[in-house]
């Protein structure tokens, strides 16, 4: 039995974790660090305590500290959230060494998975489809070089160790190809401390399409639907739906399956995410694994009514699944749309700052999972998502209109404070995504300076 969590993260998934642990009647601790020391968490949390300064190096990513937090404040068990130590494998082995409860799949299901090497070769024995492309690390440029000459161009290098969407370079021509293997391997070693790259073949009008599964430690497994997140400007995605659109129920119901039988072929436990690329043909392949709760996992809570953090921490504390898959029945659409920080007309470049306007939509289905407030400073350190907006309708077009007058209702911002709300909103009118028929590729069009 669970009694006390200690919440090993920031932000808006921070706060989110905590509302869930209250509702449960779990006390909590929220670590933090010395930039967030005002933080909406903090207030609201049992207990807080300071583990490190501004850098994440020297708090949420560092381990002793996190862990002598969990100690000194009798937590015994730890949720780390989205990003930051989620997928860290050597964190989760840690906690299990310490007796403490890591709320997320086990340090061993965690390595097979975040090697995505080896989880394209787990998933491929379990019969899931996927994309030509290298088994293992291709470790010289020019094995690589001659491998992707092989499944012809365009390829993708990625990080063996990637995620979040870093870690990735997407190749067109073959005399660009030794360059960006080398600039990636570089950005691997320095961002994931492990330059192996893998190659895989480059689908140029892609869907984006995951499957949401839970799974306890007692052989269960369930899907809870499809979500679309092909609207990413690079790798990073912007606005999430579920169900995904325009995509036959006969290809959703694979996808599902294949998703589920690719957890049971691992052993996971606990809250994940299979990511699949789907071509215009409709033929979809396996991607990775998200071993935590995803930024958009609120969308699929508006369709099913499901708490995935409540399921996250029941799995946790050792109990079944309390449903089947009979069980799981999705109603209307859901859309979230992300708000960063962020300059759209200049790159998208972070703009940190002191919020002085903070006004947040409302109405009937709209639900906003945030951290800011007025008078919020937002650190130039950490990621730039400030809040997350979703809607609920009973159909599509109801959820976009919707969404855009819960953007239009959105005030956030600063004197030095720029977000993406009025970008995304620009982008809920236009005609490809109306109609349902964006990919991957769509954003950066948007975005692309015309020539002279």
């Amino acid at each position: 039995m669970i009694k006390k969590v200690l919440i090993a993260n920031r932000g808006e998934i921070a706060l989110r974790v905590a509302r869930t642990c209250r509702e449960l009647g779990l006390a909590t601790v929220a670590v933090h660090s010395a930039a967030d020391r005002d933080s909406a968490v903090v207030r609201f949390a049992d207990e807080a305590v300071q583990i490190g300064s501004g850098p994440a190096k020297t708090s949420y990513l560092h381990i002793p500290a996190v862990i002598e937090a969990a100690r000194g404040w009798g937590a015994d068990a730890i949720h780390p959230g989205y990003g930051f130590l989620s997928e860290n494998a050597d964190f989760a082995e840690v906690c299990e060494e310490e007796g403490i409860t890591f709320v997320g799949p086990p340090a061993s299901v965690m390595n097979c998975l975040g090697d995505k090497a080896s989880a394209r070769s787990i998933m491929s024995e379990a019969g899931l489809p996927l994309l030509a492309g290298s088994r293992d690390a291709l470790d010289h440029a020019d094995e690589a070089a001659e491998f992707a000459a092989g499944i012809g161009f365009p390829v993708i290098i990625k990080a063996v160790a990637g995620g979040g969407g870093r870690g990735m370079a997407v190749v067109d021509d073959p005399d660009a190809f030794l360059r960006a293997y080398s600039e990636t391997r570089a950005s691997a070693q320095a961002v994931f401390r492990d330059g192996r790259l893998y190659v895989e073949r480059y689908l140029q009008s892609a869907r984006h399409v995951e499957v949401q599964i839970l799974a306890d430690t007692h052989g269960n497994v369930v899907h809870l639907g499809a979500r679309d997140c092909s609207l990413q400007r690079r790798h990073q995605k912007l606005v999430e739906e579920t169900p995904a659109p325009r995509l036959p129920a006969d290809t959703v119901e694979r996808m599902c399956d294949a998703a589920v039988r690719g957890a049971l072929a691992v052993g996971y436990v606990g809250a994940g995410t299979f990511e699949f690329l789907v071509d215009p043909a409709g033929q979809f392949y396996f991607m990775e694994v998200n071993c935590r709760l995803q930024v958009e996992h609120p969308v699929t809570e508006m369709v099913t009514g499901m708490d995935l953090v409540r399921e996250q921490l029941r799995v946790a504390a050792g109990e079944p699944l309390g449903f089947s898959q009979d069980d799981v029945a999705a109603r209307g659409v859901a859309i979230e749309c992300r708000i960063n920080a962020e300059d759209p007309t200049a790159g998208f470049t972070p703009t940190p700052g002191v919020v002085s306007e903070f006004s947040l939509p409302g109405g009937p289905f709209v639900r906003v999972d945030t951290h800011v407030f007025a008078g919020y400073r937002i650190p130039a350190l950490y990621d730039s998502l400030l809040a997350k907006v979703v809607v609920w309708a009973p159909d599509r077009d109801q959820a976009l209109a919707r969404m855009r007058r819960a953007l239009d209702e959105l005030r956030l911002s600063g004197p030095t404070v720029t977000t993406t709300a009025g970008f995304l909103r620009g982008v809920l009118d236009h005609p490809r995504f109306c109609r349902a028929e964006h990919d991957t590729s769509l954003i950066n069009e948007i975005t692309a300076v015309p020539r002279p």
